[in-house]
């Protein structure tokens, strides 16, 4: 009999993270659902976690991953912030995006380490954007869309922590940064009409892919993107 597949997911009460609690669980993994706050509604083969991924003492998650293998990590907590010109910038605020989106990361993928290492092919997955890419946004390819510094910044730094992270837990840890569209949700961009769920069910695809490269910048449902 094989073994049923497990994921944690953070950002897990809301948006695209409850999208891919539900998804993942559905198909038949178990799943560890990180949040700062209790999600609503209760879900078979889902243990929630409350978590805040900005907090040292992640004991609370390592309690709930147990012993046991982990074949997946999506790092999917994040945060924005109000685009700004320099003059208004409010950079204590951006650092704080910095410390959810990048440090929430790195937090998140060190308290899962040890589970991750029993697994066969274990894989993380950092939800990014492809506003994050240095070299499209040095070409001005999304110029006007008035993203703020903070999130800008805060992906492309966490575009460096993939690869960073890639490249010191390789070959047995794969780490890829995803973007997954411009969803609707809590953080999506104005107008942004792609479904969370059909995201999910895309990532949960991903997530059985044998592609042993690492790292990589993908665009869900799509290539590889410029770093």
């Amino acid at each position: 009999m094989t073994s049923r597949r497990r994921a944690l997911v953070t950002g897990a009460s809301r948006g695209f993270g409850a999208a891919c609690v539900e998804v993942f669980a559905g198909a038949g993994w178990d799943v560890v659902a990180a949040s700062r706050a209790p999600r609503s509604g209760a879900l078979a083969g889902v243990v929630n976690a409350i978590w805040d991924v900005t907090d040292d003492d992640g004991s609370a998650l390592r309690v709930a991953l147990g012993s046991a293998p982990l074949d997946l990590v999506v790092n999917n907590a994040g945060v924005g912030m109000p685009g700004t010109p320099l003059e208004g910038l409010d950079v204590t605020a951006m650092l704080g995006v910095l410390d959810v989106n990048v440090g929430g990361v790195l937090r998140t993928t060190r308290v899962a380490l040890p589970n991750l290492r029993l697994a066969r092919s274990p894989l993380v997955l950092n939800i990014t954007s492809r506003l994050g890419s240095i070299h499209d946004q040095a070409v001005g390819r999304y110029r006007g869309f008035g993203t703020s510094y903070g999130y800008r910044i805060s992906k492309a730094a966490q575009n460096m922590a993939t690869v960073a992270l890639a490249q010191e837990l390789g070959p047995d840890v794969r780490v890829w940064a995803v973007h997954p569209g411009s969803l609707a949700t809590g953080m999506g961009r104005s107008g942004a009409g792609g479904d969370p769920v059909d995201a999910a069910r895309e990532l949960l695809r991903l997530a059985a892919s044998p592609e042993p490269t690492s790292p990589r910048f993908l665009n869900l449902g799509g290539g590889d993107l410029p770093w």
